[in-house]
């Protein structure tokens, strides 16, 4: 990481920046905001307050809701207001799972064709997250994570992959947030993602994939361990 102290711009499918359509920037926000449990499970979301929350048309809200709907995130019953959907801890779990496998494919295939510029990336990456966990920065070192397992994909250039995790991959984010509030974890997930792309730079595709699929795993371990923590402590947000 010593050799590359210059700004590295990193290009990911999922970077929302300024000049996007109104939807997909609305989009973003909506998904942040369950991410975030602005909205709680069971909540309704009504076109008209999203609108007005969002300074948007109600029409952009409608197809923002449709694209949500699509990704699992919420449901919209017929002549109803949509709402957050419920993902159960067991369901949390079962998509972690899932997310194991095809991310540690993308992994492998990322590790054998990555280029110089990929590898100048995923270092600039690592960087962002170091400092993030150093400020404890959980907001941060989400997002980078995120972005981080995006640019992986991205390299591996396994469409089907992608498709999939595209539909998963905002299902479980709510617990994917609370996980980083265990103690240790923040350290620990930033360590393992480490390993995963010095992995994919050293063009190891075995290790690529099996660190990948560890670190998923250990997701899993927290999750559960996340859940006991609810029954300790009935009162605990989730």
């Amino acid at each position: 990481m010593d050799e590359a102290e210059r700004e590295v711009t990193v290009h990911t499918h999922h970077d929302i920046e300024q000049g996007l359509p109104e939807t997909v920037s609305l989009l973003d926000k909506l998904r942040m905001a369950i991410y975030h449990s602005e909205f709680m499970p069971g909540q309704r979301l009504v076109e008209t307050e999203l609108a007005a929350r969002y300074d948007t048309s109600r029409g952009a809200v409608r197809e923002a809701l449709v694209q949500l709907a699509n990704e699992g995130l919420i449901v919209r019953p017929r002549n109803r207001s949509a709402s957050v959907r419920l993902v159960t801890p067991a369901e949390a779990v079962e998509i972690t799972e899932v997310r194991a496998v095809i991310e540690g494919l993308c992994a492998a295939k990322a590790a054998t064709a990555a280029t110089e510029a990929d590898h100048a990336e995923l270092q600039a990456l690592m960087r962002q997250m170091g400092d993030a966990v150093k400020r404890g920065d959980m907001l941060t070192d989400s997002r980078i994570s995120d972005l981080m397992h995006a640019k992986i994909r991205e390299i591996g250039g396994q469409a089907t992959a992608h498709r999939i995790l595209e539909r998963l991959r905002y299902q479980d984010v709510r617990y994917q947030f609370h996980i980083s509030l265990l103690p240790g974890r923040l350290v620990k997930g930033a360590n393992e993602h480490f390993d995963i792309i010095e992995a994919v730079i050293a063009g190891d595709a075995v290790a690529a994939e099996q660190l990948t699929r560890d670190h998923f795993f250990s997701v899993i371990a927290a999750l559960r361990q996340l859940e006991e923590l609810k029954q300790l402590h009935p009162g605990m947000a989730l």
